[in-house]
């Protein structure tokens, strides 16, 4: 074991000790390889590792991302045509405007969605657990608000008209749409061949091969502990959701990372151009500003979420333009999953690192406090 990993060994067990989490494993890498492989779980749970299976949720978002860059990189497809030319069903999204008693306002789109902006979070779509107003929709409307079925996401209605602010939302999902009718595939077998064959990624996926290896998603009982739900995607989804619906462990996904790190390759395989990478990293959204602060609409689902003053979104990564004393370097691109997964990349320092727990709600504070102390633990590390 080295220094780093009997550093983060340490603090992981200190979060389980707190009781902050349930269970917690942390992953780093540089430019060179593995740095840090840590795990701990509370008494009586079976301690996850690296080739343990979590639901990876909206980290899922980041690789349809990479998979509809490859598309553009093909010269197969062009960001700034209208959703709709690719989706027809695109075209009859409606703008929710608010509520006249119970019943919904709704009006066209006052322009047309672009891909650039399914990629980007400026397509108007938002997700109900961040938004008072798509919670009400979804309440009324009986669909759930992370349903599987077709009638869930893609009838939910807009929050805003295209390219009038950044809201994160389900776009990824259309987006996943997109890619399909270009590559003229399911989205399972695209991503197979585009990007977890060829980075070697063999535990990722919509599917679970091996049941065992999967860490439940946990939730406190009345007395306090931690208990199992039994909570699961569907296994047989009419769609592949390209917003949340991945499967990965802790080792697959870092190598995604790590191919972050390389400008698009890894172990000498290339998926992305260079080009393409760096653009990933640099502000996509015009002068939109990602909100410091978003309220939640569902605390059960989400708490708030605070991504800071000078936040912004590149292609797929939320990206901060300030450095904290002791943490990644302004530019670095990092999002999350909302059943407490963490990950980031910081291409000028050659870090990185992501953090796995199974639990709700998203950006519960004990969850953040650990992904806090692991982060100034790896960079700790590599200077010490």
């Amino acid at each position: 074991m080295n220094a780093v990993t009997s550093r983060v060994t340490a603090l992981l067990q200190a979060a389980v000790d707190r009781d902050d989490v349930p269970l917690v494993v942390g992953v780093a890498a540089d430019d060179r390889g593995t740095i840090c492989e840590a795990a701990a779980a509370a008494d009586g749970l079976d301690t996850p590792d690296v080739d343990s299976v979590f639901r990876i949720a909206s980290m899922t978002k980041i690789v349809c991302t990479v998979a509809a860059l490859q598309q553009r990189d093909r010269g197969d497809l062009n960001l700034d045509e209208p959703v709709d030319s690719f989706v027809p069903d695109f075209a009859d999204v409606p703008v929710l405007t608010g509520f006249d008693g119970d019943q919904p306002r709704l009006r066209p789109a006052a322009t047309r969605a672009t891909v650039r902006q399914l990629l980007t979070h400026t397509c108007g779509l938002g997700y109900a657990f961040w938004d008072a107003d798509l919670h009400r929709w979804h309440s009324s409307d009986r669909t759930g608000l992370l349903p599987e079925g077709l009638q869930g996401v893609f009838a939910a209605p807009m929050v805003a008209d295209p390219g009038t602010g950044f809201r994160y939302g389900t776009g990824t999902d259309w987006l996943g749409r997109v890619v399909e009718t270009i590559g003229g595939r399911p989205l399972d077998v695209l991503l197979d061949n585009a990007v977890f064959g060829p980075l070697d990624m063999r535990s990722t996926g919509f599917r679970v091969e091996d049941s065992s290896r999967l860490v439940p998603v946990y939730r406190r009982g009345e007395t306090g502990h931690w208990r199992a739900t039994g909570f699961d995607w569907d296994p047989r989804p009419r769609w592949w959701p390209a917003g949340h619906g991945l499967y990965s462990t802790p080792r697959d996904f870092l190598r995604f990372q790590r191919m972050l790190l390389g400008a698009g390759s890894l172990d000498g395989v290339r998926i992305l151009e260079p080009a393409t990478v760096a653009e990933m990293f640099r502000p996509q959204i015009g002068r939109l500003t990602v909100p410091a602060y978003i309220p939640t609409a569902e605390p059960q689902t989400s708490c708030d979420f605070r991504p800071g003053v000078g936040a912004t979104w590149g292609w797929g990564l939320l990206l901060n333009s300030i450095a904290e004393p002791g943490l990644r370097a302004a530019g670095s691109g990092s999002w999350g999953g909302v059943f407490n997964t963490y990950f980031w990349v910081d291409p000028k320092t050659t870090v990185a690192a992501a953090l796995y727990s199974q639990y709700g709600p998203y950006l519960d504070r004990g969850a953040l406090k650990a992904y806090d102390d692991f982060e100034r633990s790896v960079y700790e590390g590599r200077r010490s």
